[in-house]
């Protein structure tokens, strides 16, 4: 099997790590493996395969012999960054935010778009966490009964912001359980034990722009720009795993049975959907594994074409890393990377 130089940008980030983890349970061909961060990571070591990598300062220079590019380190050093490694000879595949909505750059989930990327210029996009594993559960559907509408609440988990909101959940619940006075630490407001309805910055129509990703990113992955979408975003004081309630109109009847036999038989997906014996996804048990788990189907009592279900999966893994690292292995199926 041909083997590949893989480079890691914010490798010592929350989701570099699980990108070093994904890549050596999926025994991804690596010839090469290069690690990259900021300039206060620089020096640190990592380990992988048994071996220890050092950890360098990115710089305009890292990316020569480089076959594919695994981002994420904000939208400010991709923007920068991205463009030399794809100049480089690179394929980039970028977590951030910097390029989802550039029409010269397609956003791919493997199981929905694989195609698109077909159509890149050496960068492709990682979609946001919240909407890859609600679109997974949707395309299924989609397909066989066109979505008209969607509503959705999310449960976002701390660790989608980063190790410092992960530190800061930490610090704060231990302060409240002491009893001592809680400081905020990473959020505008306290996260132990109080859901914080802002997630990003807000915007002028009052929605926030993790809300607004939702609606733009469903649309272009899903090539479906007629569907409605409103979201809610929600940080709640969980460490992994986001959870949303998703209420989907579709254009024509279908019941509950039929929903959950299409998402039994979807790539991706796990359906765990028995009221009466209380199975349906939980988050604690949905970390680090790698579907989007669905449970909770029922009919939707406001609207005639209705379903509300449950989505459930791991917003490091299939949310971020997992997903990137699928795009790459299916770039190399499909022979896209000489």
């Amino acid at each position: 099997m041909k083997e590949y130089s893989v480079a890691i940008v914010g490798a010592t980030g929350r989701v570099g790590q699980e990108f070093l983890k994904i890549l050596d349970e999926r025994n991804f061909p690596i010839s090469k493996l290069s690690l990259f961060a900021s300039d206060k990571s620089a020096g640190k070591t990592m380990m992988f395969r048994g071996k220890e990598y050092p950890v360098y300062e990115t710089a305009d220079d890292s990316f020569e012999g480089i076959d594919i590019a695994l981002f994420s380190a904000g939208s400010d050093i991709s923007k920068h960054f991205a463009p030399i490694a794809a100049r480089s000879g690179a394929i980039v595949i970028d977590n951030s935010a910097a390029w989802r909505q550039d029409p010269a750059v397609p956003l791919v989930v493997p199981e929905i778009n694989p195609d698109d990327i077909a159509w890149n210029n050496g960068i492709i996009a990682n979609p946001n966490c919240s909407t890859i594993q609600m679109v997974v559960a949707l395309w299924p559907l989609h397909k066989v009964n066109p979505i008209k509408r969607l509503v959705i609440t999310t449960l976002q988990a701390v660790s989608g912001a980063g190790l410092p909101a992960i530190a800061a959940l930490d610090k704060e619940t231990r302060e409240y359980v002491a009893g001592e006075p809680v400081v905020p630490g990473y959020f505008p407001h306290q996260i132990a034990f109080n859901p914080l309805p802002e997630i990003d910055v807000f915007l002028e129509d009052g929605y926030t722009k993790e809300e607004r990703k939702m609606l733009d990113e469903t649309h272009k992955i899903m090539h479906a720009p007629e569907i409605k979408v409103s979201a809610t975003c929600v940080r709640v004081p969980v460490f992994a795993c986001h959870s949303e309630a998703v209420s989907i109109e579709f254009t024509n009847p279908i019941t509950p049975e039929e929903v959950r036999k299409l998402l039994s038989d979807a790539p991706g997906v796990v359906v765990q959907d028995d009221v009466k014996n209380h199975v349906y996804p939980q988050a604690v048990e949905a970390a680090g594994k790698d579907p989007s788990y669905v449970g909770r189907i029922r009919k939707d009592s406001s609207c005639d074409n209705g379903i509300v279900m449950w989505v459930v999966s791991d917003n490091i893994r299939k949310g971020a890393a997992l997903n990137a690292v699928q795009i790459a292995e299916c770039m190399i199926e499909k022979g896209y990377i000489k």
